[in-house]
């Protein structure tokens, strides 16, 4: 792998510890201030008419509260990701990864949550560090 592949997946591990560890501060640390996260309403809904904004665009506030929420009322069963592909501009500022995921999320009323299928993660660099600008939710192909 070159320098800038090994950054990004140096980011998605830290995103994967993030969920592992339930951590929100080190969830926000990835995020552009820009980012935007549309997650369609299916793991199979592959057309983005389907799609919706939960979330939004980055707010650190609002999101973190959310996920704090997830993790409050959630455990984590497992949290398999597997990243298939880097690829990064010509220009060294653009990138985007594509990860295999398998989250699984269960409440105390055993209702599940469940991330299941590819997502494409996008990121520009920023000065001399990454961050996230955008993430497709999770397809199954």
């Amino acid at each position: 792998m070159t320098k800038d592949e090994l950054e990004i997946k140096s980011i998605v591990d830290r995103e994967t510890k993030a969920w592992d560890t339930r951590n929100v501060d080190l969830l926000m640390s990835i995020f552009h201030p820009d980012m935007v996260w549309p997650w369609p309403k299916t793991n199979s809904s592959h057309d983005p008419m389907d799609w919706e904004l939960v979330l939004g665009k980055f707010n650190k506030e609002r999101w973190s509260k959310g996920w704090q929420d997830l993790f409050d009322n959630y455990n984590l069963e497992h949290n398999i990701r597997e990243i298939k592909k880097i690829v990064i501009s010509d220009g060294k500022d653009g990138a985007f990864a594509v990860v295999d995921i398998d989250t699984l999320w269960i409440d105390k009323n055993n209702n599940k949550n469940h991330w299941k299928g590819r997502v494409c993660k996008v990121y520009s660099r920023i000065g001399d560090e990454w961050k996230m600008t955008m993430q497709t939710g999770a397809l199954e192909y």
